[in-house]
This record gives C-alpha cells, sequence and structure tokens, in this order.
C-alpha cells in the first residue's frame, strides 16, 4: 500500500513454498491482512484446483499464479496489482514501449498487453502466459499490471518500478511524443541489467 500499488480489495500477491504456493485472500481489505490471513494451495496434484488449506477462500485469480509456477519454474513471487497508471494504460489495450531504457526490466523491448478475458477465468490465466513468455511482467487488458521474479521482493520492486515507468509515458505523452528506442538498444540494456547490482536491479 505504501508503494500505491494496491487499495480497497484489489490484486493479489503470492509466494511458492515448497510443492504449493501461498496466496493472498479474496475480499479481504489490503489493511486487515496478516500471516494467518494466507491461503495454501498446490501447484500440482493434491486438493481440487483452487481449493483451499484453511476458512479462507483464495483470491479470484489463484489460477494464474498456480499456473504461472507450473510453467515458470524460476518464478518464486507473483504480484498483481490494479495500480493507477499501469491499469489507465491497460485500458488503452497496447504494450508500454520502449521510451525509458528501464523497460527492459520487464525482459523485453516493451511491455506486452494480455488479451481481455473475465477475471479469474481459464482465459485470462491463458492470455496472461502468453503475454509473459520470455518476459517478467505483462500489462492486463482493462485490469491491471502482473509481475514476477525470484522472490518476493524482487516481484515488488519490479511491480512498482512499472507503475513509475507507467506514470512517466503519460506524463511524456502529456508533453509531446516520446522517442521510443529501437530494438537493438533495449536488447544491449537487458544484456547490462543481468549483470547488474546486487540483484540485477539495473537502477542508475
Amino acid at each position: 500500500m505504501a508503494r500505491g500499488l494496491y487499495a480497497g480489495t484489489s490484486g493479489n500477491v503470492s509466494v511458492r513454498a515448497g510443492a504449493g504456493f501461498v496466496i493472498t485472500p479474496t475480499g479481504i481489505p489490503c489493511e486487515e491482512l496478516d500471516a494467518g490471513s494466507m491461503v495454501r494451495l498446490e501447484i500440482d496434484g493434491g486438493a481440487r484446483d483452487g481449493e483451499a488449506r484453511g476458512p479462507v477462500a483464495p483470491s479470484s485469480e489463484w489460477r494464474i499464479h498456480r499456473d504461472i509456477y507450473r510453467g515458470r519454474p524460476e518464478v518464486g513471487a507473483v504480484v498483481h496489482t490494479h495500480s493507477t497508471f499501469a491499469t489507465a494504460y491497460a485500458c488503452l489495450r497496447r504494450p508500454l514501449p520502449a521510451f525509458h531504457y528501464m523497460v527492459a526490466k520487464a525482459g523485453g523491448t516493451e511491455i506486452r498487453c494480455a488479451r481481455y478475458a473475465t477475471y479469474g477465468t481459464e482465459a485470462l490465466s491463458r492470455h496472461a502466459l502468453a503475454a509473459l513468455a520470455g518476459r517478467r511482467a505483462c500489462l492486463l487488458a482493462n485490469h491491471g499490471l502482473l509481475a514476477v521474479g525470484p522472490d518476493l521482493a524482487a516481484a515488488r520492486l519490479l511491480a512498482g518500478e512499472l507503475e513509475a515507468l507507467a506514470a512517466q509515458y503519460a506524463a511524456a505523452r502529456a508533453m509531446g511524443r516520446p522517442v521510443v528506442l529501437p530494438p537493438r538498444e533495449m536488447r544491449a540494456v537487458a544484456a547490462k541489467f543481468a549483470g547488474y547490482g546486487q540483484r540485477g536491479s539495473g537502477q542508475g
């Protein structure tokens, strides 16, 4: 909340935990969440899809989280937010272009926008995974932002950085026509990020 990523009951967060994952519950305001509110789900086998261990139901977007963990073994955490500027841009249903070199933090030459589907559906999960292919973040059309990382700190940091980028792009568009960096430059930047700082943060 302090980063402006969440408000009310919107958005959700999960962390891989052994053969399963722990995810925020549905319908509980952010300020009321604590460790006891979290819901554990299976990644493969065991309990029925979406069946929680405990009295609280998981986020309605549990399927996206589960499918990311199934298909992306390097992912340790998933952050989904309805942050203001990223969500506003997602409502345009266009990728966020390489107007700034930090766009490469998402793992490509632009931040893709996944096709629209009703929240909580298998279709939305399919579209999200397609947009995330080879990337660490994407927009969800008319919905919000999705970011992944090796751990929760990295995924949350990326989500915050991309929200800031969306705000900067909105400001740049208001002033004029932003200059988009070419794919070759973005690939060079991505290569530099791979070896930057303590976590490859690429801040600078």
